[in-house]
């Protein structure tokens, strides 16, 4: 298990995903990328796991980015066919991926790890994280999603600055910008992340599925389509038992019992 690129773990409900090159600041290289696919693809077949998490191994970096020295390595066409082809896919994997995610961030998450950490739902950093995009002090912008995430999910003016910079930001200050959820004691990170994933792993399988359609697909459709979406996506919800089993729990004051169906 120690050699592995990706560790995984399951502790009740919740799968773990821990990329584990620590003495590479867990930087992002094809194998890398190619075994946290494989890793998310098996915590999303395995029906015990509701919620899944993803973090960094080490006391320093969640992803310190790509591997520099294999980026110098590239040129334009190779780079787009290989590496570009792959990490989009993988980023995009996570960030349609029917299981809420959920990022504990115990470090650096530069470059690609931001990137990665902008496809994830839910960030909770460590107060050691900082978090940056600072391709532009190497000649380069980011390319795995990350332009088009950002603007997307902060002030434009804002993230127009974090990438024309590349400072990196601090952890409070992420937050605040609304890159990240909470930030919590370096020492209390994973204790938090998998109370709150515990929370959510109690929810319904199922509709946290379908709500996690909703909020990937709509976010892409103008608005009349998107509530329209939302309709659709709802009256799917009301046919599954556990609405119902939901609904009567509510009313007979009792836990509610979620199946998945």
């Amino acid at each position: 298990m120690g050699n592995e690129i990706v560790l995984t773990e399951r502790r009740g409900r919740v799968g773990i995903l821990t990329i584990n090159r620590p003495e590479m600041m867990n930087a992002l290289d094809i194998a890398s990328l190619l075994a946290l696919e494989e890793a998310l693809e098996r915590l999303e077949r395995d029906e015990e796991v509701r919620v899944i998490v993803l973090t960094g191994a080490g006391e320093k970096s969640f992803v310190a980015g790509g591997d520099i020295a294999d980026l110098d390595s590239r040129r334009g066409l190779p780079h787009y066919l290989e590496f570009a082809e792959i990490v989009h896919r993988v980023f995009r994997k996570f960030e349609t991926c029917e299981k809420p995610t959920i990022a504990a961030v115990n470090g650096w998450a530069l470059g690609g790890g931001c990137e990665l950490l902008l496809a994830l739902d839910i960030r909770i950093l460590s107060e050691t994280a900082r978090i940056g995009l600072p391709e532009t002090k190497l000649g380069l912008f980011p390319g795995a999603g990350g332009t088009q995430r950002i603007i997307r999910q902060i002030p434009l003016c804002r993230a127009k600055e974090i990438m024309f910079t590349g400072d990196p930001l601090g952890a409070e200050e992420a937050v605040a910008v609304g890159l990240a959820n909470k930030v919590v004691p370096k020492d209390r990170l994973m204790e938090t992340t998998l109370e709150l994933a515990g929370k959510i792993a109690e929810k319904s399988p199922l509709v946290l599925k379908l709500l996690k359609r909703t909020l990937v697909h709509g976010g892409d459709m103008p608005l009349a389509a998107a509530i329209a979406f939302e309709q659709s996506m709802i009256g799917l919800v009301l046919d599954a038992d556990d609405a119902h089993e939901g609904c009567r729990a509510f009313l007979e004051k009792r836990k509610a019992d979620f199946k998945g169906r």
